[in-house]
């Protein structure tokens, strides 16, 4: 239930041509919290709700529980969220070993484009594909639960 990730930035959209899955997803915080998140996701036609912990200090991992629920179920929870809805476009692209998920932002975060790649450990290798930009790995702001309360498009204000 520990999750290792690296994010970064995504310098073009050549990766629309390389993904084998994209999907529309809708996400609300109930708690969005430093300490501790609680999600609410709409991806597609399933329901989720996530819970995940503080991040390590390098922010390459944290605790996260993740349970399906039904589609109804989702949209209800989703009106008692905290303001701030994000929606975004996930694209998966398989490159080696491992799954790389794009995320296109859209409403007040649209422009920003971010990628994710799981590790099974914090130094494991992997190949970056050429759209990878700038590693932002740790960096809150670039975190889906800050992105609702400080949207993208808020930052240059």
């Amino acid at each position: 239930m520990i999750e290792i990730e690296r994010k970064f930035l995504v310098t073009s959209d050549a990766f629309k041509s390389e993904a084998q899955t994209k999907t529309r997803i809708i996400q609300g915080y109930l708690n969005s919290d430093k300490e501790r998140a609680v999600r609410v996701r709409l991806k597609g036609d399933q329901g989720f709700l996530t819970v995940k912990g503080k991040s390590s200090d390098d922010g390459l991992s944290r605790f996260e529980w993740e349970k399906e629920i039904s589609k109804e179920d989702a949209k209800s929870l989703l009106e008692l969220c905290e303001k701030g809805v994000i929606d975004k476009m996930r694209y998966e692209i398989v490159l080696g070993n491992h799954l790389f998920e794009v995320d296109e932002f859209f409403g007040d975060n649209e422009g920003l484009i971010v990628s994710e790649v799981e590790l099974n450990h914090a130094s494991e290798l992997f190949q970056k594909p050429s759209w990878l930009g700038k590693e932002v790995t740790g960096d809150i702001k670039y975190y889906n639960a800050q992105l609702s309360k400080k949207p993208y498009k808020m930052w240059n204000l």
